[in-house]
Formats: C-alpha cells, structure tokens, sequence
C-alpha cells in the first residue's frame, strides 16, 4: 500500500533524529575522573614514610589537576615541606623514567632534606659538593634541571662568570656518571679556565670520556685547550678509519659467506696461524731489568689505527690486505714495570716472510731490535727479507 505525505514526513523526521542520537553519542566525551589524591599519597610517602611531618589524611587539596605527577609532587610538599625548594629538587616527583632506583632514591632524600629544613651538606651532598657549592646549588638563577644545578655550583668555584658556569651546566659534562665525579670536576676546572663555546665542550667531552674509559688515570693537568681541540679531530679521524676497516672487514664476511666459507666473528679477521711471542733476556745481561720483548699480530681496525697513531706511520692503511688474506702485521713491544714501549711494525707475506719491518715514523730497525727481531724470526719460522 502506498504511504501517504504524512508518513513520509513522520519517518523522515525520525530518521533526522535517530541520526542527531548518533552524531551525538559520538562526540560526547566521556566523564572524567576525579583526581586519585590517595595514590598520589601513596607513590610520595614510598621509602620516606617516617620522614613525613604532616598526617596523610590530613591533607585536604583544592586541585582540578589530573596529573599524576602534579598530585605526586603536592603530595609530597603537604608530606614533607616545611620551606620552599628550587625546582631542581622538585622535578624528581614529576617524572623520573630515566633515572636508576639509586639515583631516584638520592634525589628524593635530597628534596626530603632540603624541604624540611635540614643540612643538605651534612646529610648527604657533602659527598660531592662544598658548604658554599651547596648552596649554589640549593638557588640556582633560574628554572634549571637537577643536573644542570648541580654543576652550575661546581663550575661558580672556579669562575665568576655566571654565563661561563651555566654554559658548561647545560653541557654534556653534566650528564656524566656521578660515580666518575673527581674526573669530571676537574674537566669543569679546565673548561672554566679554558672558555670554549658550549658545541666544543660537548665534542671534548666524547672525546675526554672516551680517553678516561681507556684509561683511569688520565688526567688533563697540563693539557692545554689548543692540544685536546688537535687530539680530539686525530680521534674523530681514527674513528672513521675504523668505521672504514669495518665496512671492508664486514663486505668481505659477506662474500665468504657466499661462498660458503665461516665469516670470522667479533670485528676481527683470521690472520696467520702463527703464535704471538714473548721473550725475556737472561738476568745476567746488563740492561735487562725485569724487561720482557713480545711480537703480537694485529687482528682488528682499532688495533691496527691504534699503532698507525703511536708509530707515526700508514699501516692501517694495509687492512685491506690483512682481510683478504695476504698479509699480516705484526706489532714488536718491550715491556718493563709500568711501562709498554712499540719498537717495530713488521709485515708478513702468505708465506710468512717480513716484507716490511720499520720503527717509529717508518726508520729502521735499530741494531738491539735486529736482534730481538731475528731471535723471534728463528723461534717462528719467519723469513726475514
């Protein structure tokens, strides 16, 4: 049966409706929350229950915030806060996904001591810092970073310059381990009496860590801004020699494995078969004290950069032949107490011959090192050119 006008408009305009229900139900949002002032108690009074000088429940906050971070550190001010801290110390409430347990830890007993009143210097920063660098850091000029408040108090005890100090807080030196603290405040000394813009420091710094990891010991008293600037590009040099080496190294364990040949493994190549030697001379010789001679084969890019870097020559520039095969190097070292001195670089053919043996910045070997050298020729086999 046909419908009439006036059904038709009756079912149209239901149809309107029931699609503006929909539109609706679409865009309403959903009711929110109210804020979760318990477990923001809660998550601030983890590991300083007993330092609370306030009742929890005590506590009546008149926040529309959501956030869990801002209840968290409300919290923590009605909990622990008997004055006012910089928001260095504050931060650690709002979000620490990158930091340890320890250092979190650390943190929030600092904030915890310097709220209510206590010497921060006396229970705990005293390990690092000075009274008068406590202090610094306790006001800092400005909204800094924990870490950037930090070493603006260390860097101030050694310059007056305010802007020099805040440039190396913001650095990369103050997001080193605090556990190699003693190392990186005197690199805060250095950069303080030797200024240098802010991208420097953070290539310097790279470079200083690198040399450190190295070598506990390394120190920069007596170094000069001009020398570590020169040292720094030589190891940004050495750096993409080795990148090079390894590029080579890795296209050749490609091809071997192609051929279904074994790639060798952990950034180094087979070389030669023959053994790595040592030799002390006897007691009775006048110049031997304790010194011990020892020939050792370079297998890797770093290793064959590190002697280009000590002997003063292009030896690192025969890796190519080393990874395929044809030759070998081979580093002559004497050792005494405390000290490894390089004497020869030699070169070995396929057929173990020396086709090349030459000293620091490529001279010859010196008659005591013929020696050594022909000594270990004989114990090896190797046939000296």
């Amino acid at each position: 049966m046909a419908r009439s006008m006036i059904q038709r408009r009756q079912e149209a305009a239901r149809e309107r409706v029931e699609a503006y229900d929909a539109t609706l139900k679409r865009v309403v949002r959903a009711a929110r929350p109210a804020p979760d002032f318990n477990k923001a108690l809660a998550e601030a009074r983890v590991g300083f229950a007993g330092e609370a000088i306030r009742d929890p429940t005590a506590w009546r906050p008149r926040m529309k915030s959501r956030d869990p971070a801002r209840l968290r550190l409300a919290a923590a001010r009605h909990l622990y806060a008997r004055y006012p801290v910089s928001s260095a110390l504050e931060r650690v409430w709002l979000g620490v996904e990158e930091l340890g347990v320890d250092e979190v830890r650390l943190r929030k007993g600092w904030y915890v001591i310097a709220a209510r009143g206590g010497s921060l210097y006396k229970e705990g920063a005293g390990e690092w810092l000075t009274r008068k660098e406590v202090h610094r850091f306790l006001n800092p000029p400005g909204d800094l970073s924990f870490e950037a408040a930090f070493w603006q108090a260390v860097a101030r005890s050694y310059t007056d310059d305010l802007g020099l100090a805040l440039s190396i807080a913001r650095s990369k030196v103050a997001y080193t381990p605090r556990r190699q603290f003693a190392f990186w405040r005197e690199a805060a000394q250095f950069f303080c009496a030797n200024p240098a813009p802010r991208a420097l420091i953070d290539d310097l710094v790279d470079y200083l860590d690198a040399c450190h990891r190295r070598d506990r010991r390394y120190s920069l008293k007596g170094r000069t801004l001009a020398s570590l600037e020169r040292q720094m590009h030589e190891w940004h040099r050495d750096l993409a020699t080795i990148a090079r080496i390894e590029a080579a190294r890795r296209r050749a364990g490609r091809a071997a494995a192609r051929a279904g040949m074994a790639a060798p493994e952990g950034g180094r190549w087979d070389g030669s078969a023959l053994a790595d030697w040592s030799w002390q001379p006897s007691a009775k010789e006048p110049r031997a004290r304790r010194e011990e001679y020892c020939v050792r084969q370079l297998r890797s890019a770093s290793e064959l950069v590190a002697e280009t870097r000590a002997m003063r020559h292009c030896v690192s520039t025969y890796a190519a032949k080393c990874i395929a095969g044809s030759a070998t190097i081979w580093s002559l070292t004497r050792r005494v107490p405390g000290k490894v001195e390089r004497l020869l670089t030699i070169e070995l053919d396929r057929q173990d011959r020396a086709v090349q043996v030459r000293g620091f910045a490529n001279r010859p070997p010196l008659p005591d090192e013929q020696k050594v050298l022909m000594r270990w020729a004989k114990a090896r086999g190797v046939v000296v050119m």
